[in-house]
């Protein structure tokens, strides 16, 4: 065989290697958003796991009902090659409890999100303590749709971002139909799949004592970060390094 041709050979085996993601571990990740935000605010997590070898899908819910973003969860999943480790923040774990269920899934993350129970909803949780002084989440209009207050939304929702990101993030936040945050899920995922979790010490949407009971009654594999609500945004080393501890636990049986 010539020189040039074993060189693009061996070019093209390596290329191959690095987008395979790492060695031991399940290479694909598909991020699932909360209420009140889009898919944009996994840009940090998205870059360092992508930097480390991992395929990664961004869904983007509509947050109209529970049956529709569980839907958009499970075309994401439909287009993954092997293996996934789910992940949801906020709202978007009651969304992956549901479509974890899929045979795909290996492993489910809730980042400062809700770990419901068959027959549970995230407002059940959510309205399972009283709320923080902080908490910005408002009554639905006429139409059905919660938004999170404006002049709450760095305290309530982004403390430990600057004013300017918790400023932009409300003026493009997604209200959520208060239908999908009232549904209850029919299916619980992580009975049968291992999970993990990142608790938030200093969330003021979902108390901390709430994530931890339901962390705790799932045998989740928690890690504590001393964050605020948005934890997913302004901590994302933290985040990705539970993800891909996820990864690797699965891939290893553990």
């Amino acid at each position: 065989m010539n020189r040039p041709r074993l060189a693009a050979l061996t070019i093209s085996a390596l290329l191959s290697t690095s987008l395979a993601g790492p060695a031991g571990t399940i290479k694909n990740v598909v991020l699932v958003h909360g209420a009140y935000a889009d898919g944009s605010g996994w840009a940090g997590v998205y870059r360092m796991l992508s930097a480390d070898g991992y395929h990664v899908t961004v869904v983007q819910n509509p947050l109209t009902s529970l049956d529709d973003d569980v839907a958009a969860v499970n075309r994401a999943l439909a287009r993954q090659d092997g293996p996934v480790i789910l992940v949801g923040h906020s709202y978007g774990g009651a969304v992956i409890t549901q479509a974890g269920t899929d045979p795909k899934v290996a492993g489910l993350v809730y980042v400062s999100a809700f770990q419901p129970d068959v027959g549970e909803s995230a407002l059940k949780w959510a309205t399972a303590e009283p709320p923080a002084l902080e908490n910005g989440i408002l009554p639905p209009d006429a139409a059905g749709f919660s938004y999170y207050d404006a002049a709450k939304f760095h305290a309530g929702f982004a403390a430990d971002l600057s004013d300017e990101q918790a400023a932009f993030l409300s003026a493009s936040q997604i209200p959520v139909s208060v239908k999908a945050l009232g549904a209850p899920v029919t299916q619980a995922a992580w009975n049968t799949k291992p999970s993990w979790a990142v608790l938030s010490t200093d969330d003021k949407s979902i108390n901390p004592s709430i994530q931890r009971t339901m962390y705790a009654r799932a045998k989740s594999v928690v890690t504590e970060v001393k964050g605020s609500h948005a934890t997913y945004i302004s901590h994302p080393q933290d985040v990705a390094n539970v993800i891909e501890a996820a990864a690797i636990g699965v891939a290893g049986g553990s």
